[in-house]
């Protein structure tokens, strides 16, 4: 596997684990849906995030929670690319959550650094959208569709299935002439899992996504936390970060957040109790 990522105008470490924030202007996202739906808050939020410390922002225009109905493109831009366009300069790379090809190419033109596709690429024309850009791929696994993937997901090896659909999706990437320092594979956590395949997946998490890539995680206030405590999606930072700190001992690259300033300190005392601290 590559030391670095290349991603976009940047080419990131993968010395530890980075932390993404998440942007989401949709009106329906399950955790933060609404708050932050207007560009001019989507930004504020943003800089906040890259305040707080996140080495990547993660924008949506279309939320991806279990039962969400699909936004045509045109409205997914009009979401996203004021907020790209602002970001543009913010010292990040910017990663845009989008399975239609239109709208990576867009994104790319507007500035974007990295597509983060739940599709897996495999819309047609997603991956000529994205092939002779720069721009890192994030490759995730769903069974189903969001409005039907949580219906009674079956698997016969979680693991090994979600290995083979990875494993497969990257060298169809590389097939399409995309070089492999481009490319982050994720599990999808909560795509077409129950919360007995999310946590089996990240107990496994090298063998589900193999060691030729890097990894990329979305844990934070999914159902899979509030399946283990209980909670809320507003009240579940401390199994967040338990979760992301859970998937950085098994080596994941990228941690997908809503809580960025919590997740870095929880990530500095892991370093530090690991690593020690320079006197």
């Amino acid at each position: 596997m590559h030391d670095h990522l290349q991603c976009g105008r940047f080419r990131l470490s993968l010395e530890r684990p980075l932390v993404m924030g998440i942007v989401n202007v949709t009106p329906d996202s399950f955790s933060d849906g609404n708050v932050h739906f207007r560009a001019d808050q989507a930004v504020a939020h943003a800089r906040l995030l890259v305040e707080e410390g996140a080495d990547l922002l993660d924008i949506g225009g279309e939320s991806t929670r279990p039962g969400a109905q699909a936004v045509p493109a045109d409205e997914e831009l009009r979401r996203i690319l004021p907020v790209i366009e602002a970001l543009r300069d913010c010292g990040v790379p910017l990663s845009v959550d989008t399975c239609k090809p239109d709208v990576m190419r867009a994104a790319l033109a507007a500035g974007a650094d990295m597509i983060n596709d739940i599709g897996g690429f495999s819309a047609p024309g997603a991956v000529q959208a994205v092939a002779d850009a720069d721009c890192a791929l994030c490759l995730m696994h769903m069974r189903g569709e969001p409005r039907t993937m949580q219906d009674a997901p079956a698997y016969q090896d979680v693991v090994a299935e979600v290995h083979d659909y990875l494993n497969q999706g990257a060298q169809r990437l590389r097939r399409a002439g995309i070089d492999a320092d481009r490319i982050v594979l994720d599990p999808g956590f909560g795509f077409g899992k129950t919360a007995a395949h999310n946590y089996t997946l990240l107990r496994d998490l090298p063998q589900a996504v193999g060691r030729e890539y890097p990894s990329l995680l979305g844990l934070s206030r999914k159902s899979m936390i509030g399946a283990v405590t209980g909670r809320p999606a507003s009240r579940r930072l401390g199994g967040s970060v338990a979760a992301a700190l859970a998937g950085a001992i098994r080596g994941a690259h990228i941690l997908r957040v809503h809580d960025v300033a919590d997740t870095v300190d929880a990530l500095r005392v892991w370093s530090a109790v690991e690593q020690g601290v320079r006197a």
